[in-house]
């Protein structure tokens, strides 16, 4: 998932969670963030974890230590609970805020539910979303197709074996460096982009989606085709799913005259769209 799914926004406060045994798991110091006025959240849930545990409540006990992506941008482990388990600390919080975090969580589960019956409910609400922010419907096509790719080339890794965050990361810096000649890193340094949560592929012209979806699909398919049961198998595996993706990019720039690889942002982009207007 990205990060769009990843966090998720009560009242201007954002809440980090993790899709986890078939249901959602959500940060617990974010969520006493949400509702209390508390300068040190991490300390607030630790007094409150020590008083359930006195009670003799199971909640602490089914609390689960998950790996989320903290403000620094590295992956570490954090208390979640899921949505039964929040609703009873959330009963533990004195807050005027509680009632209305309660709809919303509930909501929240109610929608990914749907998105779970039917899949193309959460395709629509990622359109919107797009929607919303000034992207085109062309290149929400793009980005929507680009999803569905990454999506299936992950299910690959985990069926040759690869489990962790790091890496997924490593395999997927082949791609992007036998396709762009840079990794997602440099990438997103080279078109200014410096906030931890900014997707680099939100970012991303038409061209350059296309790219990384053709550089991620020959990867998932000759990946299918030699089942490689090794990490740098699976490395390898990549850089020649890019190779084919980057030999191909070269050919469309000497046809066009032109570079792929662009500086634009999705914030320049927007800011173009806006003067345009304003000269019409």
């Amino acid at each position: 998932m990205n990060m769009q799914n990843k966090i998720i926004v009560f009242e201007s406060k954002a809440i980090r969670r993790v899709w986890h045994e078939e249901e959602w798991w959500f940060s617990i110091v974010d969520v006493v963030s949400a509702l209390t006025d508390s300068l040190d959240a991490g300390a607030y849930w630790r007094k409150l974890k020590q008083r359930l545990l006195e009670e003799g409540s199971q909640v602490v006990t089914n609390c689960h230590g998950l790996k989320l992506e903290a403000p620094d941008g590295k992956m570490r482990e954090t208390d979640c609970a899921n949505t039964k388990g929040m609703f009873r600390i959330i009963q533990s919080i004195p807050s005027h805020k509680a009632e209305p975090f309660k709809q919303w969580l509930a909501q929240v589960g109610y929608e990914r539910v749907q998105e779970i019956e039917n899949p193309e409910l959460a395709q629509e609400r990622m359109k919107e979303l797009f929607e919303q922010k000034g992207y085109s419907k062309d290149w929400i096509d793009k980005r929507l197709r680009g999803m569905a790719i990454r999506q299936n080339l992950t299910d690959e890794w985990k069926e040759r074996g690869i489990e962790n965050e790091r890496d997924f990361s490593i395999l997927t810096a082949e791609i992007s460096k036998a396709t762009f000649g840079m990794t997602p890193v440099e990438y997103k340094s080279m078109k200014g982009l410096s906030k931890k949560n900014e997707n680099l592929r939100d970012h991303m012209t038409d061209l350059e989606l296309i790219f990384t979806m053709l550089g991620e699909k020959v990867t998932t398919e000759i990946s299918k085709k030699e089942k490689p049961d090794t990490f740098d198998k699976n490395r390898k595996v990549a850089k020649r799913g890019g190779t084919v993706a980057g030999k191909a990019r070269k050919d469309t720039e000497k046809e066009l005259g032109r570079s792929i690889v662009s500086k634009e942002n999705f914030l320049r982009l927007e800011d173009k769209s806006r003067k345009k207007k304003k000269k019409k």
